[in-house]
């Protein structure tokens, strides 16, 4: 006989769970319907977030550079403890031979002396005090010992200084390996704020930065370079010769730079070795904080944190490596936040 049993009803709590499951399709659909898209940036808002992004990056670029010119030093720095390290061991095994072959002479003799057995001691400090009062080594032999134990004890402390240089690098490169990172990403950011114009927009971009170029080229007042030294007047010609190589971050020439690679090469043309980092290259010489009293071939600081530089090329106008996807180019001071010029 077949069942007649009523259907079961649903729970209240199950109807509640569906209902307001329901409602919430219902809305998100409607959102999703009725949100706009996002508003695409103007050419001039995608130029000044990326030139944002492009300052940045150059914070940070500058701040690898000087981590790279510090571990440079100081790899030359132990290099030469090192060598003064072996040197003063070859000196002290000298004297332990000498006295070695003493120790010998004297067994065969019947003994060894007691101030030979205190040197062949473990302990060369304990050895100095005793020897000092049993007076059985000469005066000059003591005085060698303690002159080349001294040198041994300022090496150790020199060595454990360039120890713990080392490991205060090896923490700054890991956190400078983490600014590259980020200096990557904020070039990728840049690169996809970029790609969203059209290639009208991009060209209009590009035609606009050519012709501020153009405009900062004829204003330069290249007969003011007789009023540079020599040596600024060549470190300029040599910026000038590389016009047009690409910005690169970490790079100081001779095909690609970033800006203090391509001031610190400039100089190196002309025969002065100058710092390799912007903020350096400002205590680098005279300051001159006036643009009026700029001469040709000063180096000219930009920004309060000092992260960028260029070399002034009279007019109002500055030769520099600008940027990521810039290359080495004439610019209005006027163009960057001046704090002021350097003399070398």
């Amino acid at each position: 006989m077949a069942s007649h049993r009523r259907p079961k009803q649903p729970s209240r709590a199950r109807v509640t769970v569906l209902t307001t499951a329901a409602a919430a399709a219902v809305v998100l659909s409607a959102n999703a319907a009725n949100a706009a898209p996002s508003e695409k940036l103007s050419k001039d808002e995608v130029k000044a977030k990326v030139d944002k992004l492009y300052e940045e990056a150059e914070q940070a670029t500058e701040k690898l550079d000087g981590a790279k010119d510090k571990q440079q030093k100081l790899q030359k720095e132990i290099s030469t403890i090192q060598d003064n390290v072996a040197r003063g061991q070859e000196d002290l095994n000298k004297l332990r031979d000498s006295l070695g072959s003493l120790a010998t002479a004297q067994y065969r003799s019947g003994g060894i002396d007691p101030s030979v057995q205190l040197f062949l001691s473990s302990d060369p400090d304990d050895y100095l005090d005793k020897a000092s009062t049993l007076d059985q080594l000469s005066g000059q032999q003591v005085e060698a010992l303690k002159k080349i134990q001294d040198k041994q004890r300022e090496l150790a402390q020199e060595r454990a200084e360039a120890t713990d240089k080392l490991k205060d690098l090896s923490a700054t490169r890991t956190e400078l390996a983490k600014q590259k990172s980020a200096v990557q990403s904020k070039l990728a950011d840049a690169q996809k704020l970029l790609n969203t114009l059209t290639a009208k927009e991009k060209a209009a971009l590009d035609a606009e930065q050519a012709q501020a170029a153009s405009r900062a080229s004829s204003r330069v007042d290249l007969g003011n370079t007789g009023s540079a030294s020599g040596r600024a007047a060549s470190a300029f010609a040599a910026a000038q010769s590389v016009i047009g190589s690409p910005y690169v971050y970490g790079a100081s020439g001779p095909s690609s730079f970033d800006c203090s690679g391509l001031t610190s090469w400039a100089y190196a043309q002309a025969g002065v070795t100058i710092p390799r980092t912007s903020e350096a290259q400002a205590n680098a010489g005279t300051r001159i904080y006036s643009q009026s009293d700029l001469k040709v071939g000063d180096l000219v600081i930009f920004y309060g944190d000092y992260h960028h530089v260029g070399l002034y090329a009279g007019g109002g106008q500055v030769l520099h490596a600008p940027h990521t996807g810039a290359s080495v180019r004439y610019e209005a001071i006027g163009d960057m936040t001046f704090e002021f010029g350097v003399r070398i």
